[in-house]
């Protein structure tokens, strides 16, 4: 079969790699209804996060059970699944507490951006969806495999309450969905952050109720005069760099919450600065899996529909141009879909 490979910055190849086949006999093997480029996976394509040899790509999927290893009990072939871009076996002390992303037997599950995917861990990792979707629903319900479920941890462990204040540092996919996260939690007031129009748009389409485009010190200023000197209640920080950390714990009220899910790169905490903050601090990598019964509802009944992310849809064939779009920011989010 063919796939995405990435062979160093900026050169995304779309070549023969070997089909997936069950190692071990918890595994089971999707055929791809649906994969897309990720912001994360810029870091790597930009030369950011260098890769030592050629990486197949992609970690978001959903598709149909083609093949299930004799273990597995929870799916079987022929169902429609979703699955977080780490494995887990939901079974562990982690696990049980809904960290998912830090199972004792965690794998990162990787190669998406191809026709067929094996995902390790099946019966943990995978959640089956009521029957098989409309076509226009896919779009939505691979939103579930990361972004969505990564803005909603990003909400959750931001703390956002109904009624409160929340701040949205990151206009990419995941800070979309954060905002839409914020709004399904009852936030009063949702202030989006970001400079570019289209992304504003589907910002306030999804709840955003304020826009502020300064970033920096100009950018806490901003909030801080948006909230009578105060800061916000919960502060999702969505991107991953110093500057957008810091806006994010500046712009947080005493006693609020900043919920980080941006990948860091170059991330470094003055403990002294921090400690007069009280500042409260968690996120890390989404336990996307914990949400996905709870997103799955929501999407099924048509109460979300976090496909809105997606304004690009190319053959998966063409993955280099996805890449292409998402690094110029042509685009938010490019879906591939195989022929």
């Amino acid at each position: 079969m063919k796939g995405a490979v990435l062979y160093g910055p900026r050169d995304v190849r779309f070549e023969e790699r070997e089909t997936p086949k069950i190692v071990k006999p918890t595994d089971a093997i999707i055929r791809i209804a649906a994969a897309c480029v990720c912001g994360s996976d810029l870091w790597p394509y930009r030369g950011i996060s260098p890769v030592a040899q050629p990486t197949p790509m992609g970690h978001e999927y959903c598709g149909i059970v083609e093949e299930a290893g004799s273990a597995v009990r929870s799916v079987k072939p022929g169902q429609f699944v979703i699955g977080s871009f780490f494995s887990s076996d939901n079974t562990c002390p982690h696990c049980q507490i809904g960290y998912q992303s830090s199972c004792q037997q965690h794998e990162l599950v990787g190669g998406a951006q191809a026709p067929l995917l094996r995902v390790p861990l099946a019966d943990g990792t995978l959640v089956a969806t009521p029957d098989i979707p409309p076509d226009d629903m896919i779009p939505s319900l691979l939103t579930l495999s990361d972004v969505m479920g990564t803005g909603w941890f990003a909400a959750d462990a931001a703390g956002v309450k109904p009624g409160k204040t929340v701040v949205v540092v990151g206009d990419g996919a995941v800070g979309l969905l954060g905002v839409l996260s914020a709004r399904l939690m009852g936030a009063g007031r949702i202030i989006a952050m970001g400079r570019h129009e289209p992304r504003q748009k589907l910002a306030r389409e999804f709840g955003a109720t304020d826009i502020v485009t300064e970033r920096g010190g100009e950018g806490v200023s901003r909030i801080k005069e948006m909230t009578e000197g105060i800061g916000a209640d919960s502060v999702l920080e969505c991107v991953g760099t110093q500057v957008s950390m810091m806006q994010a714990i500046s712009s947080t009220r005493p006693g609020g919450h900043v919920g980080y899910v941006g990948v860091p790169h170059g991330v470094k905490l003055d403990g002294g600065e921090l400690f007069f903050t009280h500042v409260h601090l968690h996120g890390g990598p989404a336990p996307v899996r914990r949400y996905l019964p709870e997103l799955i509802g929501l999407v099924w009944n048509g109460k979300i529909n976090p496909g809105k992310v997606f304004d690009l849809t190319l053959p998966l064939e063409q993955v280099a141009e996805g890449y292409r779009a998402m690094d110029e920011r042509r685009a938010i989010k490019a879906l591939l879909r195989p022929q």
